[in-house]
């Protein structure tokens, strides 16, 4: 691991010294969309030349990298800013930064840790040599883990550009005083919990505010070691919130979110809650590059991790979907089910789950049985899917508290039950009695016993400022996500950048103490969901405790 580490510094090194353009040239961004600009990004992001073929990385005694392995970005971020790993600081290979004269101090420049300014800057021929054979700005060997890249002239160029194209002058939602945020609200969202929600943001951005201003809000950030030591001043903007409510059928909301983001331009999307369905939100996210940062919802889309600037806590009733069809896969084998009998309202997001679970049952090739209730049918519609299962049936449950309590007028089957507990609100009250003996629940949070120390740090921050819990998990959420910003944007110091908000927030997440209803968060690379696992748990005989059937799993 402490190679592969290593390696990936090197990558960037190799990109912070192929960004560099003759200075007596004004710089030259290409424009979005043209053949340079695409495949210069192509390069960088995917490790793609411009005649498809794969990028390819070599360093002595070690085997070449390739494709997206070897991609400028698993190194220089997408920001193009750099990380830091263990000891290890990467530089930021922007063009701003690798085309700046030699200088003591550049306090035009955004502070970025291990930037270095004391430097010759890079030329078109010095990139190309650096690239290529591994000789920096002032002729001296690049680390061995430097890889070589053997860009012909028309790849080369268009890598260049690319690094010119990440700089960002001016940047949505930042103005010397002020940063903007916004959370968005989707038409079908639960009304008590969109209370809660603002409840949590609006109290937050007020403390917030609140913090001394003026004088001593300037704090000088000096950088050095061996580099040169450099000062600046990182200015404590105010936060402001826009709560932007959405109406209509979801065919509406990308126009709906384009007028409001071109009227009131935003920084992020913090926080934010959804009903049945997130998705049309998540995509005006992605194509607006605009980072939206642990949103309530029961269904992120499914493709989430094939995405860059939607970050979630969890991949609620996906993931629920797994924990059941793992449980099932390692049931012991004379008690592995021939056929599951999945219920669930058409519309709800449980629909997502079951179509989920379902398929990963059939790809088993064990047989599935849905039984749908009808939007807006009576508690009856529930009761008539749960009739007459044959005895050797497992029964899985995607449904709300109203329709779980309609399960009271059926008799209780001997059957296995697993039910989804992002619907049925993981610690409300439980399933009627008889029911509950048969019960498994998927449970993608901390168990209660374990989580209440974390816990009881938000909630203290609520009973302080008489903040009544409605809904607590999305409160508690909501407090985390704008908590792990807050620290998040305290690191960045002015650099207030998109994707490297993103990429500072990877970071902070790992190293939170506090996690809330979960018990660790990671995210990374490809990984968008923080909390990646949960429980299966029953009911102990007074149906006063959640008892979980085995460990945490990650399925």
């Amino acid at each position: 691991m402490k190679s592969a580490r290593l390696f990936a510094l090197g990558v960037l090194v190799a990109g912070l010294t192929a960004a560099n353009l003759n200075l007596s040239a004004k710089p030259r961004v290409p424009e979005p969309g043209s053949k340079s600009s695409a495949t210069g990004e192509a390069i960088y992001l995917k490790g793609v030349l411009g005649s498809g073929a794969p990028l390819t990385a070599t360093r002595a005694d070690a085997e070449p990298m390739t494709g997206e392995q070897a991609a400028c970005v698993n190194c220089h971020r997408r920001s193009g800013l750099g990380s830091k790993e263990a000891r290890s600081i990467i530089p930021p290979v922007t063009g701003q930064f690798l085309f700046h004269p030699r200088a003591d101090s550049a306090e035009e420049l955004p502070y970025i840790p291990g930037a270095r300014l004391d430097r010759e800057p890079y030329t078109d021929a010095t990139l190309a040599r650096a690239i290529r054979e591994g000789v920096d700005s002032e002729d001296r060997p690049l680390s061995y883990l430097m890889p070589r890249f053997a860009l012909d002239e028309a790849d080369m160029a268009a890598l260049i550009t690319h690094l010119r194209a990440l700089d960002r002058r001016k940047v949505p939602g930042v103005s010397a005083t002020e940063l903007h945020f916004a959370t968005i609200i989707a038409p079908d969202a639960d009304p008590t919990k969109r209370r809660g929600m603002l409840d949590v943001l609006e109290h937050f951005f007020q403390d917030r505010n609140a913090a001394p201003r003026g004088a001593p809000a300037q704090t000088m950030v000096t950088s050095g070691k061996t580099d040169s030591v450099r000062s600046m001043f990182k200015v404590n903007r105010r936060w402001v919130l826009h709560v932007w409510e959405l109406t209509g059928p979801a065919a509406t909301w990308p126009e709906q979110l384009d007028k409001k983001l071109a009227e009131q331009p935003v920084f992020a999307v913090l926080s934010g809650l959804a009903g049945r369905n997130w998705e049309p939100v998540a995509s005006f996210c992605e194509r607006q590059a605009l980072p939206c940062l642990f949103p309530n919802v029961e269904r992120p889309p499914a493709d989430a991790d094939r995405n860059f600037h939607a970050l979630y806590f969890s991949r609620g009733v996906l993931l629920e979907a797994d924990l059941v069809a793992a449980a099932l896969r390692e049931a012991p084998a004379g008690a592995k089910p021939t056929r599951v009998r999945i219920v669930y309202r058409a519309g709800d997001v449980g629909e997502a789950g079951a179509e989920s679970l379902a398929a990963q049952l059939q790809a088993r090739g064990v047989g599935v049985a849905n039984r749908v209730v009808p939007h807006g049918a009576p508690g009856t519609a529930v009761v008539d899917a749960l009739r007459d299962p044959a005895r050797t049936d497992v029964i899985a449950l995607w449904l709300r508290p109203p329709d779980l309590a309609a399960l009271e007028a059926t008799p209780v089957p001997p059957n296995t039950v697993f039910m989804s507990g992002v619907m049925g609100g993981l610690d409300a009250p439980p399933p009627p009695p008889g029911w509950r003996d048969h019960i498994h629940m998927a449970y993608p949070a901390d168990l209660p016993d374990q989580r209440r120390v974390r816990v009881d740090y938000a909630l203290g921050w609520f009973r302080i400022r008489k903040i009544p819990v409605v809904a607590e998990q999305v409160q508690v959420d909501t407090y985390l996500a704008c908590g792990l910003l807050s620290e998040t944007v305290k690191h960045m110091v002015d650099a207030f950048i998109p994707d490297y908000l993103i990429e500072r927030l990877e970071d902070t997440v790992e190293h939170r103490i506090v996690t809330g209803y979960y018990p660790r968060l990671t995210l990374g690379p490809h990984q968008r969901f923080a909390s990646k696992g949960g429980f299966l748990v029953h009911f102990d005989a007074g149906n006063q405790r959640l008892i979980p059937d085995g460990d945490w799993m990650t399925p």
